[in-house]
């Protein structure tokens, strides 16, 4: 009877195992089925940057950090520099390179008692600057950047700064030191940037910083489409549409050249010298901005409306070395076009391709493959001896481009 019972108990209890098993399996099926083909958003980083409202007491600060942080760079700079030169003399008795704690080690012992103005601005200025050129230096070791230079008053002025970062207000951030900045364009709310960086192009002071976002995929109209960059059209897409380049620097070229000749004669460092040096720099930067604009506009449309886009990869410092052309191709801006896409299409779900170097995209028919090696520069049509079409040039690359493959990339090479 013991046994009896023993076995319908297991028998009971194997039962009510098998059927919480199988709940299990039918649930995760049901799971899989609901949200199988959701797209999870990606976290990514991406950088706020924005105009500063300042007063005359603010420009000062900000003027001042500045000032500390180059001294600290070009201070750091130079210490580094001697102890490479005393490295390289004395082989067999090297002085180890210093990291950038000690460098800022060295600043409190050394060089803060003899510059008592140092104590005026925020210790995260000379901090992060020293900082960054060990970072720049590890550039340099590793090959993939020249060396650091010297910092002039002036230009490329900007400091860092950490600690107690506040986004206040809408228009209203904390920064520490300095206090509560104002800015021209709203701020992102619920974000409390760790870091911030300040910099000075022409006589207006930015403020920038990173934020995490979410992915925001978009509905894609076209599927995959191919984009040629020229001089004469920023864009040619396979779909047909032609995307103008602004040619910002060649429109205000004339006027540049006159504010840099009435420049010519002007004491340097003088009041009226200082005067044309914001005027050239501003125009400068009304340039970069109206190149920017347009390639933000371009980078944007591509990002959210095609699912793949294929780019080739151009090689623009070599293009660059083209005494023709240049001045051309510096004006439409390649390499921050491709910088723009890159980040683009991760935040809009896209894909971009980068087709090979040496792909003859533009010397390669279209419709039947035929290959052109005598087609010149300066023929702005394709005629394609073995079918007879007669295309336009950027078209019939773009095209090329749409269907690239690595398959196609191996037959040509």
């Amino acid at each position: 009877m013991s046994e009896s019972r023993l076995f319908w108990s297991f028998h009971f209890v194997y039962n009510i195992a098998l059927k919480s098993v199988l709940l299990h399996l039918i649930f995760l099926l049901l799971v899989v089925s609901l949200y199988g083909n959701i797209t999870y958003n990606v976290c990514m980083l991406l950088g706020f940057k924005t105009k500063l409202k300042l007063n005359n007491k603010q420009r000062t600060q900000l003027a001042q950090h500045a000032g500390v942080a180059r001294h600290a760079w070009n201070w750091g700079l130079g210490l580094t520099k001697q102890i490479l030169d005393q490295n390289q003399a004395n082989p067999e008795d090297k002085i180890k390179f210093p990291s950038a704690i000690d460098l800022h080690k060295w600043l409190v012992a050394l060089v803060k008692p003899e510059n008592p103005w140092y104590y005026e601005s925020s210790k995260c200025a000379p901090q992060f600057a020293l900082r960054q050129l060990r970072e720049a230096w590890n550039r340099c070791f590793k090959k993939t950047a020249k060396a650091p230079k010297f910092k002039k008053k002036g230009r490329n002025d900007s400091f860092t700064l950490d600690g107690t970062i506040k986004v206040v207000d809408r228009f209203k951030i904390q920064v520490p030191k300095i206090g509560i900045l104002r800015t021209y364009e709203r701020l992102p709310q619920g974000y409390k940037p760790k870091n911030v960086t300040i910099s000075r192009k022409a006589d207006s002071w930015f403020i920038s910083y990173k934020l995490e976002v979410e992915s925001k995929p978009t509905t894609k109209t076209v599927a995959r489409v191919g984009v040629d960059l020229g001089v004469k059209t920023l864009a040619y897409l396979s779909t047909g549409i032609v995307f103008e380049g602004t040619k910002a620097y060649k429109g205000y070229e004339k006027r540049l050249s006159r504010l840099q000749w009435l420049n010519r004669n002007k004491v340097i460092n003088s009041n009226n010298w200082k005067k044309a040096q914001i005027k050239i720099a501003k125009l400068h930067a009304k340039i970069a901005n109206i190149r920017k604009d347009t390639l933000h506009k371009l980078t944007t449309y591509l990002a959210k409306n095609h699912g793949e886009i294929v780019i080739e990869d151009l090689n623009v410092s070599g293009l660059l070395k083209n005494g023709k052309l240049a001045k051309a191709i510096a004006d439409m801006g390649f390499y921050e076009f491709r910088r723009q896409l890159e980040y683009k299409c991760q935040l809009y779900g896209s894909k971009l391709i980068i087709a090979d170097r040496f792909f003859p995209s533009s010397k390669t028919c279209s419709n039947c493959g035929w290959h052109n090696p005598d087609l010149k520069l300066s023929d702005r049509w394709f005629f394609c001896v073995g079918c007879g079409s007669f295309i336009e040039r950027d078209w019939n690359a773009s095209i090329n481009l749409s269907r690239w493959s690595h398959r196609q990339a191996q037959a040509c090479g």
